[in-house]
């Protein structure tokens, strides 16, 4: 009997040679101009057997950037940098979509480098703190809020974002909607308090959020575009009490896109089923994750409650995470000191079987 981890699998357009998927992480690695270094080639390139590499958040635009040293796929250079990194995913026969992340208001501006707006649904700042240039936390900037009329122009960062990654020969985008950054702000009433068409009810708020989903399927093909949601996570700020009464109708409201996948954390939230609740509302291809191991994933697979599984940290120290599943040989730990700075170390010298 096939190992339903190693079954193949299409997600839209997607095909996967397995169902273990890489999750989207921050490492803060890139270059000067925010462009993939070589290291970040080599780091990708090592865990291409994974039957989907989700990259790490990329901003859309200068003003999407909150954190320091995340890669852009807003210029040429950026655009160039990621070529050389789907090229060596796709040479050693994997599959790769870039995770589009706006931060919103999750912003230290001494982390951009160079002078940009900070924007979000509502004026009203990020309650944590996030790390800045030197790993110390400090409070976030104060955003404005986004005009109506600016929105369109939002839509076009994103739009043209995606048909970017095209350009680097990426094979898709995935929607970073998650862990409190600007789609989640717009989905979460802790941080949007707008009296327009785009605040108060939960209608109302998924609208921009199901907009930007339309736009880039308008502009690369929706079965290329999948979405990252995290029903009832409090990561930065986010309210938490009401993850079925936005979820169901945003993914609801997804599905008619007919989009590649949705990508899951789920939180395990005490009297919700939020895999059970996405699959009521949502008829495409699930990829689940959150501290999954190689039995809980495959009990999932099985059951039907997902399409694929992703994998974060495990992927961090294990290049070689799909060979050591199928051999049944024990993880290496990352090095938790290292995950955010080391350059090479921490990051690409991690040793496979």
């Amino acid at each position: 009997m096939t190992d339903a981890l190693f079954a193949p699998v299409h997600l839209g357009a997607l095909e996967l040679a397995n169902r273990v998927v890489m999750a989207p992480m921050t490492r803060d690695r890139a270059g000067p101009g925010d462009v993939p270094t070589d290291a970040m080639v080599e780091y990708y390139a090592q865990r291409a057997s994974a039957g989907l590499i989700v990259t790490e958040g990329v901003q859309p635009s200068a003003v999407g950037k909150g954190y320091w040293r995340t890669p852009g796929i807003h210029s040429a250079e950026q655009v160039e940098g990621w070529r050389r990194v789907a090229d060596a995913v796709h040479a050693r026969g994997g599959k790769l979509v870039m995770q589009l992340m706006h931060c919103g208001r999750v912003v230290v501006a001494a982390n951009r480098g160079f002078d940009a707006d900070v924007v979000a649904p509502s004026a009203l700042p990020c309650p944590v703190q996030v790390p800045g240039p030197d790993g110390t936390l400090v409070d976030t900037a104060m955003p404005r809020a986004l005009a109506a009329d600016e929105l369109p122009a939002l839509l076009e960062e994103y739009a043209a974002a995606a048909r970017n990654a095209m350009a680097a020969g990426i094979d898709g985008v995935e929607l970073h909607c998650a862990s409190g950054y600007l789609i989640n702000q717009f989905l979460n009433p802790a941080s949007n308090v707008r009296e327009d068409e785009f605040g108060g009810s939960a209608e109302n708020r998924i609208r921009f959020p199901v907009m930007v989903l339309k736009a880039l399927a308008d502009a690369i093909g929706a079965d290329r575009v999948g979405f990252r949601i995290s029903p009832g996570n409090p990561y930065n700020g986010m309210d938490p009490s009401d993850p079925q009464g936005t979820f169901a109708p945003f993914v609801k409201a997804a599905d008619g896109l007919g989009l590649a996948f949705l990508h899951v954390v789920d939180m395990g939230l005490e009297g919700l089923d939020t895999l059970a609740m996405l699959r009521a509302n949502w008829s495409g291809p699930i990829i689940a994750n959150n501290n999954l191991k190689a039995d809980s994933a495959r009990a999932l697979l099985e059951a039907g409650r997902a399409e694929a599984v992703s994998f974060g940290r495990a992927f961090i120290a294990n290049p070689d995470l799909v060979e050591r599943i199928a051999q049944g040989a024990p993880l290496a730990k990352p090095d938790y000191a290292l995950l955010y700075t080391g350059e090479e170390r921490g990051y690409t010298d991690y040793p496979t079987l």
